[in-house]
């Protein structure tokens, strides 16, 4: 029975999402019970903005093999456009998605462009040096950003007539979580993630099978930071302000450290990663004398022992402890056989 339902869920992993879904749009009604602090909402929140971002990195570095530190940069550009577009232009909180979303996704492409060219820690640096350049313009293009002093934004007004307020806006966020979680399970499981599988492989070999190699690096790079502005979008409507100082290299690291801890390649362990690395901090380890300000130390620690013990992620915890009671089952039919003989 259970492995028929173990089963269906591979074939149907939109149901496990959507399930997952539901189980986050609890977090609220938790803090009206009391059993959780009202400021969870927020911190959890975050997390899960940060979780959207995180899983288009994870297309491009897991599935593609092509790493970016310029994550952070285009979150932040779509929040400063989104910003822009709807404080000051008065612009509807849709018009401001779509283009908050097909700027950055547009310079996502270019910098997919000098992929070809470079590759590994080069393009590393690369992208870190695009999310440079847009964090000083942050800083310094003060009519649109206000400079230092940081933007600030609404919560989210739908169709023009629907005023979310903190609550309704943490459900937003958990639906389009969930709407991002089918979209890569869909992409990454067809003929796409085949091609981005074979690419990150050998890209001699992707190639020889007919995977034209310009045009899914810049798939990849268009998926990731598609994400990332999204996510964007979803953080300055959410926390309602953006400051140049909160874009910066530690973030773009934290998203790596989030899909390294989490698992490369997982949906469910690019979340894991993001409560880890965000939330846990946040809800735990500040409540510990000299541990709020360790989260570098922390998020440092865990990368070095997940590669060494569980170099596919914490996500890979849950499939060893299935195979440990599969062998103490295992182990005791195997026992019970042997005394059932004796007797005999």
């Amino acid at each position: 029975m259970m492995k028929a339902v173990t089963t269906y869920f591979k074939k149907h992993p939109w149901i496990g999402f959507v399930i997952f879904g539901i189980v986050l749009a609890l977090v609220p009604q938790f803090a009206e019970w009391g059993l959780f602090k009202q400021g969870y909402i927020t911190t959890i929140g975050g997390t899960l903005i940060y979780a959207i971002a995180a899983l288009g990195l994870n297309i491009l570095l897991g599935y593609s093999g092509l790493i970016s530190l310029g994550t952070a940069g285009f979150m932040g550009l779509a929040t400063y456009i989104s910003a822009y577009l709807t404080a000051d232009l008065k612009l509807p909180f849709e018009v401001a998605l779509i283009l908050a979303v097909l700027i950055p996704t547009l310079i996502g492409v270019l910098v997919g462009l000098v992929s070809l060219k470079i590759e590994g820690l080069y393009l590393a640096i690369a992208t870190l040096a695009v999310s440079e350049v847009l964090r000083k313009t942050f800083e310094e293009l003060d009519q649109f950003t206000n400079g230092f002093s940081g933007k600030s934004a609404s919560y989210p007004v739908l169709l023009g007539r629907f005023q979310l307020d903190k609550t309704s806006t943490y459900y937003l966020i958990v639906v389009v979580l969930v709407i991002i979680m089918i979209i890569t399970a869909n992409l990454m499981n067809g003929k796409l993630g085949r091609a981005l599988n074979a690419m990150r492989g050998s890209e001699a070999a992707a190639q020889a099978m007919g995977v034209n190699l310009l045009t899914h690096r810049l798939i990849a790079f268009a998926l990731a930071t598609m994400f990332a502005s999204i996510a964007g979008v979803l953080y300055v409507h959410f926390i309602k302000f953006s400051y140049p100082s909160t874009w910066i290299l530690k973030l773009s690291l934290d998203f790596l450290a989030m899909i390294v801890i989490g698992g490369l390649r997982s949906i469910y362990g690019t979340v894991l990663g993001a409560f880890i690395v965000f939330a846990l901090p946040d809800i735990f380890l500040k409540r510990i004398p000299y541990f709020e300000n360790l989260s570098y130390v922390l998020n440092g620690l865990l990368i070095i022992l997940v590669i060494i013990f569980y170099p596919n992620g914490l996500i890979s915890i849950g499939y060893d402890i299935k195979r440990l009671f599969a062998k103490l089952k295992i182990g005791k039919a195997k026992k019970g056989g042997e005394t059932h003989e004796l007797e005999a």
